[in-house]
C-alpha cells in the first residue's frame, strides 16, 4: 500500500507543478542547438563498436573521431546522423552496439571482443568525460557549450532482452529498478561534467519487434532467439511487453521525482521522449509514414545459416531493418521527432525544468 500512496503523491505533485506536462515546452529553454552527444546501444551506435571489433576489444583512444557511416543497424544512417544532417549540428556518438546500462547489472559477453559489451556507465560516459577534457591543436576536442548541447540517453533494448532480464540472466538480486537507477546514475555523471539539456528516450514497444513479437504478428523468436528448448513465443512476447511498460512507467514518475522532489539536477532541463508511442504510431498507422505497401511485421535483411545476407526491395515500406532493429526509414522519422523535441514543440515529449 505504501507504494500506491507514493505514486498517488507523485501524481498530485507533478499535476500541481505542471498541469499539462506534455505541452509545457516553455520549460525547455534551449536557445540554439549546436551539438548532440548520444549514449546508448546499437539503436544509436554509428561505428564505435566496429572499432572494438577490429582492435581485439581495445577501446578507441581519447580524441578518436567516430567516422560517419551509412552501414549501421538500420541498414543506412543511424537516427542521430539524420539529426546532425537535418539540424546542421555536431554529433558526438558514444553509443556502442550491444550495450546495456551497466555490466554490474546485466553483463553480456561477446566473443568478437573477448569480453562484455562496453556499457553506458562503465565505458560510454567515461569515454565522453575523457574526450570533453581533451585538447587538440590548442582547442577543445568537443564543441559542447552548455547553452547549445543536447545529451541523449537511449538504452534498454539489451537490458530488457535476451541474455539479460528476459531470460533471467541478470546478476542475481538485480531488478528493473536497478536498471532505471543506473540510467540516472549515468545522467549524474554527465550532469556533473556540465551538461544541462537532456533528452531521455524511453523504451520502444519491443513486443512488436519481430524477434519478440507473437507468432500472429510475425514473431521469429523460435528461430533467432533462445532455441535451447521449445520456447513459448507468446509468453516471451507478453513478458517483454510487461517489462517495457513497467520501465516506461518508472521513467514517467521517477524523472519528475528526481527533478522536483530530490532536486537531483538543479538548473537542468529534461525532455522525456516517448519512443514507445512513436514506434506504436508507425506500427498501427503505417500508411502515414511508410511507402506502399507498408510492412510492419516483416523486415528487410535476411541472412542464411552461412551468414550470407540479402535485402528485400522497397525498403522505404519497412518499419524494421532486421529482426531487432528499426529500418533507416524509421530512423529518419525518429530523427524528425527528435528535432521537434529539441525545438520544444513535440507532442511526444514531456518537458521538465
Amino acid at each position: 500500500m505504501k507504494s500506491v500512496y507514493v505514486l498517488m503523491l507523485l501524481s498530485q505533485l507533478t499535476a500541481a507543478a505542471f498541469p499539462n506536462p506534455g505541452g509545457n515546452s516553455s520549460k525547455w529553454r534551449l536557445k540554439k542547438f549546436k551539438s548532440l552527444v548520444t549514449f546508448g546501444d546499437s539503436y544509436t551506435d554509428e561505428s564505435r563498436y566496429g572499432y572494438f571489433a577490429s582492435h581485439n576489444g581495445s577501446a578507441p583512444p581519447v580524441g578518436w573521431v567516430d567516422p560517419i557511416s551509412n552501414n549501421t543497424s538500420s541498414g543506412g544512417y543511424i537516427w542521430a546522423r539524420y539529426v546532425a544532417i537535418s539540424a546542421n549540428v555536431n554529433l558526438y556518438d558514444y553509443a556502442v552496439d550491444g550495450a546495456v546500462c551497466s555490466n554490474e547489472i546485466s553483463p553480456r559477453y561477446v566473443p568478437s571482443i573477448n569480453g562484455n559489451f562496453p556499457s553506458v556507465l562503465e565505458y560510454e560516459v567515461p569515454a565522453y568525460v575523457a574526450d570533453s577534457k581533451f585538447v587538440t591543436n590548442g582547442s577543445p576536442f568537443l564543441d559542447i557549450p552548455p547553452w547549445g548541447t543536447v545529451y541523449s540517453m537511449w538504452i534498454g533494448t539489451n537490458d530488457l532482452g535476451e541474455d539479460a532480464f528476459l531470460t533471467d540472466s541478470q546478476v542475481p538480486g538485480r531488478s528493473l529498478p536497478d536498471y532505471t537507477e543506473c540510467v540516472f546514475t549515468a545522467l549524474d555523471k554527465i550532469y556533473a561534467n556540465g551538461a544541462r539539456y537532456f533528452v531521455l528516450q524511453n523504451v520502444i514497444p519491443l513486443q512488436l519487434v519481430p524477434l519478440y513479437a507473437t507468432p500472429k504478428n510475425g514473431g521469429v523468436y523460435a528461430t533467432y532467439g533462445d532455441t535451447s528448448g521449445t520456447p513459448n513465443v507468446t509468453e516471451t512476447s507478453y513478458r517483454m511487453w510487461e517489462s517495457v511498460k513497467t520501465v516506461n512507467e518508472i521513467y514517467k514518475y521517477q524523472l519528475p521525482f528526481e527533478l522536483l522532489i530530490r532536486n537531483r539536477y538543479p538548473g537542468a532541463q529534461f525532455a522525456l521522449m516517448d519512443m514507445y508511442s512513436i514506434i506504436s504510431d508507425i506500427y498501427y498507422n503505417p500508411e502515414q509514414y511508410l511507402a506502399s505497401p507498408a510492412n510492419v511485421t516483416g523486415f528487410i535483411e535476411h541472412c542464411d545459416a552461412r551468414g550470407e545476407c540479402s535485402r528485400l526491395p522497397n525498403e522505404e515500406s519497412f518499419l524494421w531493418y532486421n529482426y531487432l532493429h528499426p529500418s533507416w526509414k524509421t530512423d529518419s522519422i525518429i530523427a524528425e521527432r527528435f528535432v521537434e523535441v529539441v525545438e520544444g514543440r513535440s507532442k511526444y515529449a514531456t518537458y521538465w525544468g
